[in-house]
């Protein structure tokens, strides 16, 4: 089934134009021109990925992504890529803070956001373990249990001390490569290479602003949470409870 994706922008003819061309790519469209309509029609029928304009009046991008996030479940884990202002660094920093799986500066290349949009969704494929369990006579992959965390791949799930923790495509995959290999240490660089696997530049303060708020998130379900180590000058680490 085509994947479904989110325009969000107050200037109609973007919004026409890119869905012209992501229609041609195969993929399925809506488009709305304000966030307040976005995010009721959200909560009713989830897209596979949302492209948000920043600057929109009544609810931008931003409050739009927080209320999406809020939502949890499917919808709150739904992939996002924020359009920003061209060299606007401040958008796209406080975009990832909030939780955008990607950026990019206005204005952009029809080709480029497409292939972003793929490379998303090719991640999300790969944190749902969908690329292997798709094959013929292939098992799901495992879980991955570590002390009161467990990730389920397969799903999209993960649980800390038995309660729920929502988290984006990104997200998921920094903690999965975290926790595969508790007490070794990831740089930025190595955790780059997993969460965004295609020649996409992205700075590896990023890395940082995902770290954030992952431990923010698991906060919100364990105050006590402390796991996910900061080694200075070095990197992170998942540390053996």
């Amino acid at each position: 089934m085509s994947p479904v994706i989110a325009l969000v922008d107050d200037d109609r003819n973007i919004l026409t134009s890119v869905s012209i061309a992501l229609q041609a790519e195969g993929f399925l469209t809506r488009v709305y021109t304000d966030g307040q309509t976005a995010l009721r029609a959200f909560a009713d029928n989830p897209p596979d990925l949302g492209v948000f304009d920043i600057k929109m009046p009544q609810m931008d991008g931003m409050e739009l992504l927080r209320r999406v996030r809020e939502m949890g479940g499917e919808t709150g884990g739904m992939p996002v890529i924020f359009l920003t202002s061209k060299d606007d660094e401040l958008d796209e920093a406080l975009g990832l803070a909030m939780g955008a799986d990607d950026y990019i500066a206005k204005p952009f290349s029809q080709r480029l956001l497409i292939a972003r949009i793929r490379a998303l969704l090719r991640r999300q494929d790969l944190a749902r373990g969908a690329s292997s369990v798709d094959e013929p006579g292939a098992e799901e992959p495992p879980l991955i249990e570590r002390g009161r965390l467990v990730m389920d791949p397969a799903r999209h799930k993960v649980r800390w001390d038995g309660n729920d923790v929502t988290l984006t495509v990104t997200e998921f995959l920094i903690l999965e490569a975290l926790a595969q290999r508790p007490g070794v240490v990831k740089s930025r660089n190595q955790l780059l290479d997993v969460a965004y696997q295609d020649d996409v530049y992205v700075d590896d303060r990023t890395i940082d602003s995902h770290i954030k708020r992952i431990r923010r998130k698991f906060r919100s379900a364990d105050p006590q949470f402390d796991v996910i180590e900061t080694l200075y000058g070095v990197g992170y680490r998942f540390g053996e409870e």
